[in-house]
């Protein structure tokens, strides 16, 4: 049985990124399949919060959320081959933390989870606290799950 889960935390911590600054650019830019940046890191951010809550994780709850909420704040289009994003994998975590930066004010943590997100395909950006790992395991879990989507409806 899977142990419930208090929303109250997550929606407290997420109200102070969500809707502030740039955060809902990220609306108008697909993610994988058809999923937004904007749902893809809204996910991203509640299963890694689920995740730590429901194995007794200690962590920082705050700089969890709220870095999974960042860590793909790019703001841009990265499927248009004409705008000179190439290699995406690779950069986007940069110009993630670059936004992030200018936009919001950021704690140690919070810049390691948006900085090594892509860990390990950028092995040199590598996750130093457990909240780094934990979104960067979400990410990948959720990235995985709205990919297949694509292929689900094809079958």
């Amino acid at each position: 049985m899977k142990k419930a889960i208090d929303n109250k935390l997550f929606f407290e911590v997420a109200k102070e990124v969500i809707g502030k600054a740039r955060y809902d650019e990220m609306k108008q830019y697909v993610s994988h399949s058809d999923i937004t940046v904007y749902q893809h890191c809204i996910k991203v951010a509640y299963k890694a919060y689920c995740f730590a809550l429901r194995h007794n994780i200690p962590c920082d709850l705050r700089a969890l959320i709220r870095g999974a909420l960042l860590h793909d704040y790019y703001l841009y289009d990265w499927h248009d081959p004409n705008k000179g994003f190439r290699w995406h994998g690779f950069k986007h975590h940069r110009f993630a933390l670059q936004n992030a930066e200018r936009d919001f004010v950021l704690s140690k943590k919070e810049r390691n989870i948006i900085r090594s997100h892509m860990f390990p395909l950028t092995f040199w950006c590598v996750p130093k606290c457990r909240e780094a790992w934990l979104v960067t395991l979400a990410d990948k879990i959720v990235a995985t799950e709205e990919t297949l989507i694509k292929y689900r409806k094809k079958v």
